[in-house]
């Protein structure tokens, strides 16, 4: 097996993935609402009277659905175009915002800032990692909570993991089959998809590449970026992959 580090240019979701993603995630059985009360029962922990929040990568919109009912104001950055317009569709009178995790200005701050679902993973070194969290945390009013679910560490890992779906709704029916394999700390992850539907039956790849930051790594970037961090494990929802909960020094 080679070393070589994969190539890291396919994180972004185009329109065959984005059309699709809902469906196999809800059927797999996401729980977008549990999460979404998860985040808020931390975040109230740490700055009880928390009343907006920022969604960064926020995908399709799932968990700002929820969200956006218990914050009074609550808005959402997201890189893929047609993720971004999902979440729109779902979300009137909520802004979407384009940016890349690693570099957005919003020009404003929150009472907590999210990034759910993993993707600060996809940073291809500590540095971006750095960049992404400490993006994430200019967004954060002093005092506030910086909330980041990370992908998964080290000793974790399964290399050559192979995941399945077969989900249906009343149009499509979608099978996903995914393998991955591991190159040093990266991890380049091959999905191959088939739907079929009144058009016909189409399938397409999806090819991802992550890392696999220590929980050390992670605790410094929150440092770096001026909060504290805690992590906090939770087995029956995340995957299990816990969240670092951090708070904002004043």
């Amino acid at each position: 097996m080679t070393t070589e580090a994969p190539a890291r240019d396919t994180n972004v979701y185009g329109s065959e993935v984005s059309e699709v993603y809902d469906l196999v995630y809800q059927r797999r059985g996401k729980d977008y609402e549990q999460e979404a009360r998860e985040v808020v029962t931390l975040v109230r922990s740490r700055k009880a009277d928390a009343d907006s929040l920022l969604d960064v990568a926020c995908g399709t919109g799932e968990h700002l659905r929820s969200l956006r009912h218990i914050f009074s104001h609550v808005e959402g950055v997201e890189l893929s175009d047609t993720m971004r317009e999902a979440a729109r569709a779902k979300l009137p009178g909520v802004a979407v915002h384009p940016g890349d995790i690693r570099d957005f200005d919003l020009g404003r701050t929150f009472d907590a800032v999210t990034s759910l679902y993993s993707t600060v993973g996809y940073m291809a070194s500590t540095s971006e990692l750095d960049s992404a969290v400490a993006s994430m945390a200019r967004h954060v009013s002093p005092g506030g909570v910086l909330i980041v679910e990370p992908w998964y560490f080290p000793e974790r890992f399964t290399d050559g993991h192979i995941g399945s779906d077969l989900v249906r709704d009343d149009v499509r029916t979608v099978t996903r089959v995914a393998r991955s394999v591991r190159h040093g700390d990266a991890v380049r992850q091959e999905a191959h998809y088939i739907v079929a539907d009144a058009d016909g039956i189409r399938h397409f790849e999806h090819v991802q590449v992550f890392t696999l930051f220590t929980p050390q790594q992670y605790v410094a970037a929150f440092e770096r970026a001026g909060c504290s961090a805690d992590y906090v494990q939770r087995d029956d929802i995340l995957a299990g992959r816990g969240l670092f909960v951090g708070v904002k020094s004043r």
